[in-house]
């Protein structure tokens, strides 16, 4: 995982996350791979696990795989949009109105599948999530923002390696101190094997999803309880 921002002077924390008052939002956003999968609900039970009892996931959906995940019980709000595209989602500032009504302190991102999809050039999609990362701060001046380099694809694999390649030396571009930016790789050793279809992964690509979030996220979470915010 590329950590754009250093947090040396984070204590190893045991998290304090149960004597913090109020919850923490943090908010899943995508497009199918955050919708339709179960990676999200290993996430929560992940987070469970470890303290994080206060982190309430928020977003205008609650869907999850059609045919059932192993977590039958987890915090299903989301921000994932099946079939939309980077571009289309900051041009027609649709992360606005969502945010308005799910704010969130925490973002993690995993878009550009579909762009890749349909033909659109790498400068073209960090330019929409530029967008979407001012929509973002916006919303709150002090998010805490987690970007994929997206998993594989079984037909447009060329696209997916050349946007994850240009994905960090973005990131560094736009990452402030109040309002960090994290590179999570979630391509590298994703295997073929991990797509039930070539495009969504399946269960064991699920598990490899939510181990790759949950140490960003966890550094997120005990960056808002150093910083108080």
């Amino acid at each position: 995982m590329y950590c754009i921002k250093t947090l040396a002077f984070l204590p190893l924390l045991v998290s304090s996350v149960l004597g913090q008052a109020g919850k923490i939002r943090y908010m899943p956003f995508g497009d199918s791979i955050t919708e339709i999968i179960c990676w999200r609900g290993l996430l929560y039970t992940q987070l469970q696990a470890a303290g994080y009892t206060n982190v309430d996931f928020v977003g205008s959906g609650n869907g999850q795989n059609p045919s059932g995940c192993s977590t039958a019980t987890y915090d299903r709000d989301n921000e994932g949009h099946s079939g939309f595209l980077a571009i289309n989602i900051a041009n027609n500032k649709q992360l606005v109105g969502w945010l308005q009504k799910n704010p969130a302190d925490i973002i993690t991102m995993h878009l550009g599948t579909n762009d890749i999809s349909q033909g659109k050039p790498t400068a073209d999609i960090l330019t929409a999530f530029s967008k979407l990362i001012d929509v973002m701060r916006a919303s709150n001046p002090t998010m805490k923002i987690i970007v994929a380099q997206i998993i594989p694809n079984n037909y447009i694999n060329p696209g997916v390696q050349a946007l994850n390649k240009a994905i960090p030396a973005w990131a560094v571009s736009k990452n402030t101190t109040s309002s960090p930016i994290w590179v999570v790789d979630q391509y590298t050793g994703f295997r073929t094997s991990d797509l039930s279809d070539g495009i969504h992964p399946n269960a064991a690509g699920d598990a490899v999803m939510a181990s790759r979030w949950f140490p960003a996220l966890k550094r997120a979470i005990n960056l808002m309880n150093v910083t108080g915010h």
